[in-house]
């Protein structure tokens, strides 16, 4: 099924581009994304270079293997490079990010189209090159060079010639992002970004794989093996596993992305290199102290995925007079009496309450042929940037900037954020290694009720039972039909049942076994292959929610609200009628995503709040960071150099730096002498802060740190 387009569609195709193809498999979803009440988009003439690119790049994420972390890295490196060609010829005050070299050109603005489609096309060449469907992927990176009538063969290195200025570019930023961490050259097509070995510091299993075709969470072997630590993530077995695209998987998932915790990022910042960039704390544990909180987050997901018919009778206003507006890491919010655009209430959107929780689960799951979350918000920044009510003035101020000013800038600073959400969320996976709801649900419940010592199956460590939702199977209630065809003394909830191969009918909420409880996904994919806690989507959707607010200058859609039309779904039957998902803010916007999680079993609700607290930090510190690079204020970075004493004969000196600049100690035994180098001179900067030791011992010296951009 392809997305309908019509004047309310922001579906874009550039006229050089290929057109895209949606999948007959695309979650059978229809989205209709408008923003406000008037919308309009651009003809496809109007897209700037910098446009075409970054489609070009959404296109190959929908064709490949998902791997947030990855197109993240990917999409922030190709802002890069176009943010990096736009700036050489900046006469202005624009700083390059990694190539800072200045050049004239007669047409300047057909100097940048040029510089920007060569660096463009090498780097998305380059990482296409690890796609599991690279043949075709790099014929289309072929093709649009070709549309926009550039040559293919054209390396030169002659920064005398827009072309030259966009191979040096990319050499430049191709430099800077190969030995970041994320292992790109170490990978194939078929297993791309691999861990370290185990030897090397990479990330060893603690449990063996559940089974997710039985009951349980063993392996299924003979014997079975269970869990060692419930606390820690527990890798699936799947049979005929594929991932959200169809290419076929395991059975047994490998960690997507465990090197995240040592991948480089743009703006974030610490000390301590095998701990996360930002520490929300742990989650809540099993057995400790956060026992109650740990089982209060498992029996909400329980409880959402019991929310997941359309049959029950409740409705919900899902319009914004009745939701969002959330203060930060909760979901507090009432909505909004008014929208602030038209100064007009916001009119009632009322939906089956199964409807709008299955439709909002697959829309921001980003199944099959989705862009993954990285690309997902790319979109929805295209749609913005496309509407008539958007102003193009950055920061919501000064001057209007034409299109390429406007785009380059955009993605440079969303995909900074998003790149750096990975880093966030991905550390904090790797160093909490935090359990799914999937295996802590089927271990609670194989344990047994926690309400009643003079009931079966007790266990003061298992579910509590609560009437019409967890329930202790009985002779006389599989007798009456309630729990119809269950075992007595087992724990029953109320669950969806899994994909079933009908598609006439919802499959709606059924009483099942505990131990055979599963999210609401396809059966050959039911959760992704890396641990829960924070959620990668609630940490990338917050993060560009900060950047789409900061560079509009308004927290609100234009018009003062988007929406997304949803007639079809893929997991099941289903909604009942057309289901229109409505935001106000970008705010709104992503807290529904972190939400869709916990209704699709993928994350309990402290893996949503906490990534929605992590990504407010990546995106405020990355649109900070971005701007300073724009009107040329990070030359004049503060640098706070702080000594401290290791032990009786050692100190050390540590500085903050700029990733991408050369900084260099220097030194003096009196302030009314010259300062001179340290020895080892001036050093490329990796990371945010430089440490250098020296010995207590010798005379006296005040010591100082020199940052610029070239050594």
């Amino acid at each position: 099924m392809k997305l309908r387009i019509d004047q309310h569609l922001a579906e874009h195709i550039s006229p050089t581009e290929p057109q895209r193809r949606v999948s007959p498999t695309r979650y059978a979803l229809v989205m209709l994304f408008v923003c406000g009440a008037s919308a309009k988009i651009h003809a496809a003439a109007s897209n700037s270079v910098a446009r075409i690119w970054n489609e070009r790049a959404l296109a190959a994420i929908r064709a490949d293997t998902p791997h947030p972390p990855a197109q993240g890295r990917n999409l922030f490196s190709l802002s890069v490079c176009m943010y990096d060609a736009w700036a050489a010829y900046d006469t202005n005050v624009g700083v390059g990010y990694v190539y800072r070299c200045k050049h004239t050109a007669a047409d300047v603005a057909a100097a940048r189209r040029e510089a920007i489609s060569y660096a463009a096309y090498r780097i998305l060449k380059e990482r296409h090159f690890y796609s599991r469907t690279a043949t075709n992927t790099l014929a289309a990176d072929d093709a649009q060079l070709t549309a926009l009538g550039y040559d293919t063969n054209n390396f030169s290195r002659d920064t005398s010639t827009p072309g030259g200025v966009g191979n040096s570019v990319y050499d430049a930023v191709s430099a800077w992002f190969i030995n970041d961490g994320a292992r790109q050259t170490n990978g194939t097509q078929a297993a791309p970004y691999p861990d370290y070995p185990s030897s090397q510091g990479g990330y060893v299993y603690i449990n063996p794989p559940l089974a997710t075709s039985l009951p349980g969470i063993t392996d299924g072997q003979d014997p079975p093996h269970t869990v060692v630590d419930i606390n820690r993530w527990q890798r699936l077995r799947i049979v005929n596993a594929v991932d959200q695209n169809g290419f076929p998987q395991g059975p047994i998932q490998s960690y997507l992305g465990a090197q995240w915790l040592g991948v480089r990022p743009f703006a974030l910042a610490r000390t301590e290199s095998r701990r996360p960039w930002i520490d929300p704390g742990p989650p809540p544990y099993f057995g400790g102290a956060s026992h109650a909180e740990f089982r209060s987050n498992v029996v909400e997901v329980i409880r959402s995925g019991s929310q997941l018919t359309p049959d029950d009778g409740v409705t919900l206003d899902i319009s914004p007079a009745s939701q969002g507006n959330n203060n930060l890491g909760a979901n507090d919010g009432h909505g909004r009496p008014l929208n602030p655009i038209t100064g007009l209430p916001y009119a009632p959107n009322i939906a089956k309450r199964g409807d709008f929780a299955r439709s909002l689960t697959e829309f921001w799951a980003d199944g099959p042929t989705s862009e993954t979350p990285p690309g997902h918000w790319n979109v929805m920044a295209n749609d913005v940037s496309d509407h008539a009510l958007t102003v193009k003035r950055i920061g919501g101020t000064g001057p209007i900037v034409d299109d390429l000013e406007w785009d380059v800038k955009l993605y440079f600073a969303l995909n900074a954020a998003l790149h750096d959400a990975a880093c966030a969320a991905w550390s904090v996976k790797r160093y909490y290694d935090g359990w799914r709801p999937m295996s802590a649900i089927r271990y609670l419940g194989g344990l047994g009720q926690c309400s009643d010592p003079g009931l079966p199956a007790y266990n003061a460590n298992g579910l509590p039972l609560i009437t019409n939702l967890i329930e202790l199977v009985t002779t006389s209630s599989v007798a009456s039909g309630r729990h119809a065809r269950l075992t007595p003394g087992k724990i029953a909830l109320l669950s969806w049942p899994g994909e079933t191969p009908q598609r006439t009918n919802a499959n709606g909420v059924h009483f099942s076994h505990a131990d055979t409880w599963t999210t609401y996904q396809r059966s050959n994919f039911v959760t992704p292959a890396f641990p829960g806690y924070i959620s990668g989507h609630s940490t990338f959707s917050r993060s560009a929610a900060e950047i789409m607010t900061a560079i509009t200058g308004s927290p609100f859609f234009p018009g003062g609200m988007g929406f997304y039309t949803i007639t079809n779904l893929l997991n099941e039957k289903g909604p009942a009628q057309p289901v229109t998902l409505q935001w106000a803010t970008y705010f709104d916007a992503a807290d529904q995503v972190g939400i869709s999680r916990i209704w699709g079993g993928i994350h309990p609700p402290e893996d949503d709040f906490a990534g929605r607290r992590v990504g407010a930090q990546c995106g405020q510190g990355a649109w900070a960071l971005a701007r300073t690079y724009w009107d040329g204020s990070v030359t004049n970075t503060p640098i706070e150099l702080v000594m401290r004493k290791l032990d009786a004969g050692t100190n050390e000196i540590r500085f903050n730096t700029l990733r991408g600049f050369y900084c260099t100690v220097q030194s003096t035994t009196n302030l009314g002498s010259p300062f001179a180098n340290e020895p080892g001179g001036a050093t490329l900067a990796l990371d945010s802060s430089v440490a250098l030791t020296n010995a207590v011992a010798g005379p006296q010296k005040f010591y100082r740190a020199v940052i610029s951009p070239a050594p």
